[in-house]
């Protein structure tokens, strides 16, 4: 798919309602999914487990054509496949499963910059095990969906879509 910022569809994140919608640019809904942001709340310096706020981009779409549950780690498929027998071999690991959509600011000096800059600070929208609940901050400063609704998310936008954080 190739961006167009005149009719390419956006994301809008909604910290209170624990909500992620595609909206297309006369604001029609194109699809609503459950989310879950940082367990810190919003916030956009370096190392707070926070969730920035204000405008984004993706920056990058990586997981293209693998299969749901992927795991990564730095970005990368690790070979493994999530299921509760590898969770239960690491307990306390933050899983990022099936799509990552690397996150940019837009905004300089609030999620853009020295301190507060959200592509720096490995911000994304990914996947995340199915025992984790939706609907209520539990991350670590990411945006955690369904994998089923990453992989659709991830079909549905390009490279330099928009998100809103608010």
């Amino acid at each position: 798919m190739s961006f167009d910022s005149t009719t390419a569809p956006q994301i809008h994140i909604s910290l209170d309602r624990q909500v992620l919608t595609l909206v297309n640019r006369t604001g029609k809904l194109l699809a609503e999914y459950p989310i879950s942001t940082a367990v810190n709340g919003p916030g956009e310096q370096d190392g707070s487990g926070c969730t920035p706020r204000g405008e984004h981009y993706i920056r990058a779409k990586i997981g293209d054509n693998q299969p749901i549950y992927t795991v990564f780690r730095g970005r990368r498929p690790t070979g493994e496949i999530h299921s509760p027998e590898l969770a239960g071999q690491n307990p306390g690991r933050d899983w990022i499963l099936s799509r990552i959509l690397w996150l940019c600011g837009r905004e300089s000096g609030k999620n853009r910059g020295p301190g507060v800059d959200t592509f720096r600070r490995f911000i994304y929208i990914h996947g995340t095990p199915e025992t984790e609940p939706m609907g209520v901050p539990m991350s670590h400063g990411c945006v955690r969906m369904r994998n089923v609704h990453v992989i659709d998310l991830f079909e549905r936008v390009s490279v330099g879509t928009t998100v809103i954080i608010y």
